[in-house]
């Protein structure tokens, strides 16, 4: 199909809704549509903008081929008075600086995923017949699939970033990227730009561990904390992070502050009491992460965990990957996702022990919980390991916010099995219960999401477990064709 046909069909959409309504009369005549259709309108909008920005950015990294220092003061941004093709982009656009480079980035990307400069299709009148074959770069797949309409150029700016570009030019290498791609691809329908950016560190990580460990060096290198005093007399303070103080801060955080933040409701009753007076202290979230942070330092060691947090202790949970013939040994922090090196999880180990938890290469615990009304705790770490926060797609809660839901309703027969209950968070599990949502699983299988009047959705894991065996590994080196 052509590609402006596709922007026609979104764009009859929009017109027969709208109808030939002038740019005043915009919002009355969009605030008079039903619920279903305002929302049909933003997904066609969403989709005309969308196509319209992969042409933008074609263009933007044509601009920049043409605008390179071989062509001197001749390079079309320099002719028309600019020194780069980023002020030449900006400058048209009105965007950003910032926006311009990515805008001229992601370009440039989309050219080099069509060498031949022909788009895809037959061969340009120059070509040579007999010349060598040009090599497609690993990044291929993001390219055509932004001018396919699949994925957008912020989902494909998110994956390459994070993805990395391969350690070493090894066919068996570049062939794993570029499988890592694709199935980044497959799955950006079904996740937030930031869970796309977070799964694409986790392949980055799985296939390349030595990688990994001089990321996370160079991380703990750059940790620092700096205070200033502004020129109105105000005090300020700014962190950069390694991924241990992360992690940990953050748990502190969470613990603290969960009944604030929309935590799981099905507390202990002797724990309730203190909940609400959280919940009805009148200092705002920042605040109460301010005079938290500062009883923590004034305290130090000598501190009443009890006293400050309640029963919930903070602490950080690591979930270690054992390694197998076709994958490196790591892991990464349960809550957040994020990969980790050998080298964090050896020290944290040593630190805090383990709890072993079985599971196989979907991700399904292999060693089930008995029936009980309300879910183990150790059948909770299970789930965490297996759902990494609530299923429901685009919800961002991650597990320790999330609440046990049985698919099979207890009152009715239902078990307090691992693999017939789903992490929810608060609010999606009440949405669940209010508004005649359910869901099924056939056995082991994919957990569905139903809805009156809407489609089936499939509830997909947030963490990228599956990624370990996902058969995107470089082969190993006895494997690999001699250079």
């Amino acid at each position: 199909m052509d590609f402006f046909t596709g922007i026609d069909q979104h764009l009859a959409v929009l017109r027969g809704v709208l109808g030939n309504v002038s740019a005043e009369g915009l919002a009355r005549a969009m605030g008079a549509l039903p619920d279903d259709v305002v929302v049909r309108v933003l997904a066609e909008a969403t989709a005309v903008v969308n196509a319209a920005d992969a042409v933008r950015t074609v263009a933007a990294g044509v601009i920049a081929a043409r605008s390179g220092r071989d062509a001197g003061h001749a390079g079309l941004a320099q002719v028309r008075g600019h020194r780069s093709p980023v002020t030449l982009v900006q400058e048209i656009t009105g965007t950003t600086k910032g926006d311009a480079v990515r805008q001229v980035r992601l370009g440039e990307a989309l050219l080099e995923s069509d060498p031949d400069g022909t788009g895809g299709g037959e061969p340009g009148a120059d070509a040579v017949p007999d010349a060598a074959p040009v090599v497609e770069p690993w990044h291929a797949p993001l390219g055509a699939a932004v001018l396919a309409g699949v994925i957008t150029t912020t989902q494909q700016d998110v994956i390459r970033r994070n993805l990395g570009d391969p350690p070493s030019s090894d066919p068996g290498t570049v062939d794993a990227w570029r499988a890592a791609a694709e199935q980044l691809i497959d799955e950006a329908s079904e996740r937030t730009v930031e869970e796309l950016g977070r799964a694409a560190r986790v392949v980055r990580d799985v296939l390349d561990p030595e990688g990994a460990e001089r990321r996370f060096q160079g991380r703990y290198e750059a940790r620092s904390f700096r205070t200033w005093t502004d020129a109105d007399g105000v005090a300020h303070g700014s962190f950069v992070f390694d991924d241990h103080g992360h992690a940990w801060i953050r748990a502190v955080i969470d613990a603290a502050l969960r009944p604030r933040t929309g935590g799981p409701r099905f507390v202990d009753p002797t724990d309730k009491a203190q909940a609400d007076a959280l919940v009805g202290d009148p200092r705002t979230n920042d605040q109460l992460c301010y005079d938290l942070i500062l009883d923590l330092l004034h305290s130090g060691t000598l501190a009443d965990a009890k006293t400050v947090f309640g029963v919930k202790q903070p602490g950080i949970r690591v979930v270690k990957v054992v390694p197998t013939e076709t994958s490196a040994t790591g892991g990464y922090v349960e809550e957040t996702g994020e990969p980790i090196p050998a080298t964090f999880l050896t020290q944290h180990l040593c630190d805090t022990g383990t709890t072993e938890c079985t599971l196989d290469t979907d991700g399904n615990p292999l060693y089930l919980g008995r029936e009980a009304r309300l879910f183990s705790p150790a059948q909770k770490i299970t789930l965490a390991l297996r759902d990494g926060g609530c299923r429901i797609p685009a919800c961002d809660r991650p597990a320790h916010y999330c609440e046990a839901h049985h698919i099979d309703e207890y009152a009715k027969g239902g078990r307090t099995d691992v693999d017939r209950g789903i992490l929810l968070c608060t609010f999606h599990h009440t949405n669940l219960h209010h508004h005649g949502w359910h869901i099924t699983r056939h056995h082991l299988g994919d957990f569905t999401l139903h809805r009156p009047g809407q489609p089936p959705v499939i509830l997909k894991p947030r963490l990228a477990l599956t990624y370990t065996w996902a058969g995107i590994h470089p082969p190993p080196h006895r494997f690999r064709p001699a250079a």
